[in-house]
């Protein structure tokens, strides 16, 4: 009975430490998101999204490097977690390139979250999906 008793403590003990771990993720968009995005099946170009969340706004950067492009603004509706966002950049010649990407947030219950939606850049439009890693 008390080895029983035991386990049942063990158990819970462990339990209970498992839920602020998984708090630790934040907000659902939070982190980095890899993928790619492109007008067809063919043509598809790799992606990189660094996400935060600031108590108040969404905030990040397109394809850190050098050639980031700062989000200018990001829009989210937590009702349907679609997401929009706005941002200039410039191309490898140095001209200016609009981004603007609309995209719905899917699995926002597990770790593995995917974000898809619409890509346009530069005029091109084409889908995305990225994953959360």
């Amino acid at each position: 009975m008390r080895a029983k008793l035991t386990g049942l403590i063990v158990v819970a003990v462990l339990a209970s430490l498992a839920v602020p771990a998984a708090a630790q993720y934040g907000h659902p968009l939070k982190g980095s998101w890899s993928g790619d995005w492109g007008p067809n099946e063919e043509d598809r170009r790799r992606l990189l999204l660094l996400l935060d969340w600031d108590g108040r706004a969404v905030t990040g950067v397109i394809n850190p490097g050098p050639n980031a492009v700062p989000i200018e603004t990001a829009a989210l509706d937590p009702a349907t977690w679609s997401l929009r966002i706005e941002a200039e950049g410039r191309d490898a010649d140095g001209n200016p390139v609009t981004y603007s990407i609309d995209g719905e947030l899917q699995n926002i219950g597990s770790y593995n979250r995917v974000l898809t939606g619409t890509w346009i850049q530069g005029g091109v439009t084409g889908d995305f999906t990225l994953i959360r890693n």
